[in-house]
């Protein structure tokens, strides 16, 4: 009876030690090995004067996280996917520390077609996965999957996911003298369209304060930015 139980006891223990490696410590042991690069001053842009305030800006970068839904999306393969995003996108926070993350659109695999509580559940799961540390700035780009293909956005859709995560068809956003501009893509269609024509306008006014800022004699300091750089677009594709 002892034999079997130390066998029991073995195998028991085999398995734990299995599932804890590859639940667990695999995410460490792989993104432990990943490091920021090393920025070359030669390719440095020689026509910008950097401020000694600015630091380098740590940026990650993540797209179609996909979160399934409930029309199409299994519990099993739900539960499994969402627990590999959480544990890599959790590790990477507690190894590498970004200073800001990007994620360009498609958050949610369903989010043009489910109905207000199904998208406050979405909120609510994408919050608890990618959960960000305090000294982390997380900012969202809008795709289609979201809200639907230009054909399909509602004034509906596209004002409940803005209002969700603060993404508005056109925004900068501005990081030790470091400029982003986050694009809703489906906005760039040209049809003058509810969506388009702002994001056209709004695009129009951030090109102006970059170029004033720029050549600032040639405009108002009240619209221009505390240093030039060239700016970042960032979209979904």
């Amino acid at each position: 009876m002892g034999m079997y139980r130390t066998y029991f006891t073995r195998i028991s223990c085999s398995c734990f030690s299995l599932f804890f490696l590859c639940e667990y410590l695999i995410y460490y042991f792989v993104l432990i090995q990943c490091s920021w690069p090393v920025l070359d001053p030669r390719k440095a842009d020689q026509t910008i004067e950097p401020k000694d305030s600015n630091q380098m800006v740590k940026v990650m970068l993540l797209a179609d996280t996909h979160l399934l839904g409930p029309k199409h999306g299994h519990w099993f393969d739900k539960l499994r996917r969402e627990w590999q995003m959480y544990r890599a996108f959790q590790t990477a926070m507690f190894l590498q520390k970004p200073d800001v993350v990007f994620i360009l659109g498609d958050l949610f695999d369903e989010g043009q077609w489910c109905s207000p509580e199904e998208f406050n559940a979405y909120i609510d799961r994408f919050h608890s996965i990618f959960h960000v540390p305090a000294g982390t700035k997380l900012f969202v780009a809008v795709g289609n999957h979201d809200i639907g293909f230009h054909y399909k956005i509602t004034p509906y859709l596209q004002k409940r996911f803005t209002d969700a995560f603060e993404a508005p068809p056109v925004r900068l956003i501005t990081l030790e003298g470091s400029h982003f501009v986050l694009l809703n893509s489906m906005a760039m269609e040209g049809d003058g369209c509810f969506l388009c024509r702002p994001a056209e306008v709004l695009l129009s006014k951030i090109s102006r304060r970059l170029k004033c800022t720029k050549n600032p004699s040639q405009c108002s300091k009240s619209i221009s930015l505390s240093q030039y750089s060239r700016p970042i677009l960032l979209q979904r594709i």
